[in-house]
């Protein structure tokens, strides 16, 4: 019973910290189009539609997101705001879907938890999108990652501050003064996408989001190995004196 209970707890809170996000908006008109930045998304986004039918992947993705809740690299941190977000290619366009953003705390996804990403510039820092959610605040991000790599159907953006500090300039790694969710988020993953180690190795460590970390694959599951194998490889160095995970959250 208390674990039910704190389940529904932790549901109910993330879905007010949603409705919060929602609230949080302003709305810009850009001529004929209108378009809306939320407290932490960073980049403008308009909505083509208002709903987005099932996706065959979404079991997949939830199956995913469930183990990575477990181990406490995607969630909600002790204010209540959520970190990491999940997304996979629509196999019959260019398009994706990703989590929305508030959606951390959430035990399972529902098709209106998600939203499917229709277009994207990232010269004009904006995105297009289906759905009731807010997208996440990383879909330029995600975006960026797909665009380079045509074979790349699934990211996970996670937060383990643990591998992070012990990757950091050990592995593919953006520049420090680069911020989580931005055009130069997006410009540097292409800049980084250049290097063969990021193709092989398929990591990315965002210097400059303390504890960010981006693994990516053909499906989830090979983007979720990714992630243990480097966990694993670097165990013995997090056993030998690095601090307890503390993960650095924002608004997924």
């Amino acid at each position: 019973m208390f674990s039910l209970c704190s389940e529904f707890r932790v549901y109910a809170a993330s879905r007010g910290n949603r409705l919060k996000a929602e609230l949080q908006t302003e709305v810009r008109t850009n001529g004929a189009k209108t378009e809306t930045v939320s407290q932490y998304v960073k980049f403008s986004y308009e909505r083509a539609r208002p709903e987005i039918a099932p996706f065959d992947q979404l079991a997949e993705l939830n199956e995913c997101r469930r183990k990575l809740r477990e181990l406490h690299l995607i969630g909600v941190d002790s204010h209540g705001i959520g970190f990491g977000n999940l997304s996979v290619r629509d196999r019959a366009t260019n398009n994706f879907y990703v989590s929305g953003s508030a959606t951390g705390g959430l035990p399972k996804l529902t098709v209106a938890d998600c939203v499917r990403v229709v277009a994207y510039d990232f010269g004009k820092n904006s995105i297009r999108y289906e759905g009731s959610a807010i997208p996440s605040s990383e879909s330029l991000t995600h975006a960026a990652i797909y665009e380079c790599d045509p074979k790349t159907s699934a990211v996970i953006h996670c937060h383990d501050s643990e591998l992070w500090a012990t990757l950091l300039g050990r592995a593919p790694t953006s520049s420090k003064e680069v911020a989580y969710g931005t055009p130069e988020m997006a410009y540097e993953i292409i800049r980084l996408s250049k290097v063969n180690e990021v193709r092989t190795r398929k990591i990315l460590v965002m210097a400059g989001h303390e504890g960010g970390i981006l693994v990516f694959g053909k499906n989830f599951e090979e983007a979720f190995e990714v992630l243990m194998r480097e966990q694993r490889a670097v165990a013995p160095c997090i056993e030998n004196g690095f601090p307890e995970r503390i993960p650095t959250s924002h608004d997924g």
